[in-house]
């Protein structure tokens, strides 16, 4: 069902599924990538996103909440990778407030919304565990071009205000600031990591997901043989994610 979130800046367009379930179930965040096509679309579109969710709630039996990041689809304001880790954090809030949520909430995250969950498990300290899939290992390649970014993103309608950013050098620095890696460092023994990425990924190395899984030190790496970047489309990629959670959503303390 249409789940609308309140963000820092509006509304976030969301979907919510849940298990057919008496009893309180762990949760997950569905967090979408940046998109690739005009108007927002392209292999990451949110629209390809609540049918997931509603797989992860059948097959899983896990409460599964997903979102447009400010600036797309529906939802209000701009991008900006700060501002999306804002977004991330208020979904977050907003499935633990969740009726039927029990204590175990997950986060699977896709491209820049992979790097995102890793970010925001580090800085929670109560997230069971991250599935993070295709995401870069830090945001410099988009640092050191910001302004091509910022075309990007205007294309793309995720910054749609030929007025915004009101400061473009802050909005820069911010992407300089957000890294995957250092995360995945802090993320305690206690959160479960699962890095999914495709052996030929054109727009990810396979050796971010490598460096992300190692910083952890704990982590589950799985490469897909032959795979590029949009694993959200790829069935065996897509498979292992929600086999991952349905583990996790018979048993919420397993590790």
């Amino acid at each position: 069902m249409e789940r609308n979130i309140q963000g820092s800046v509006g509304k976030l367009e969301g979907w919510l599924a849940s298990p057919e379930s008496d009893f309180e179930c762990p949760g997950v965040v569905v967090v979408p990538g940046f998109p690739t096509d005009p108007g927002g679309g392209g292999a990451n579109s949110y629209n390809t996103f609540p049918g997931l969710a509603d797989r992860i709630a059948s097959e899983a039996r896990m409460h599964a909440l997903t979102f447009a990041f400010r600036g797309l689809a529906g939802s209000e304001g701009h991008f900006s990778l700060f501002g999306w880790r804002r977004d991330l954090r208020a979904a977050i809030d907003a499935l633990r407030a969740t009726e039927g949520v029990n204590d175990s909430i997950y986060l699977l995250g896709f491209g820049t919304g992979g790097a995102l969950s890793v970010d925001a498990a580090a800085a929670d300290g109560n997230i069971e565990g991250v599935i993070c899939v295709a995401a870069p290992a830090d945001f410099q390649d988009w640092a050191g071009r910001p302004r091509e970014l910022l075309s990007h993103a205007r294309l793309c309608q995720a910054i749609s205000d030929p007025a915004f950013p009101p400061d473009f050098n802050r909005w820069a620095k911010e992407l300089q600031e957000v890294s995957t890696v250092r995360a995945a460092e802090k993320l305690t023994e206690d959160t479960a990591l699962l890095v999914l990425h495709g052996s030929n990924d054109d727009a990810v190395p396979p050796l971010d997901a490598r460096a992300i899984a190692d910083a952890h030190g704990l982590a589950d790496l799985r490469i897909i043989e032959g795979a590029r970047h949009h694993l959200r489309h790829d069935p065996r990629a897509m498979a292992i994610a929600v086999g991952w959670l349905d583990r996790r959503g018979s048993s919420p303390t397993i590790r």
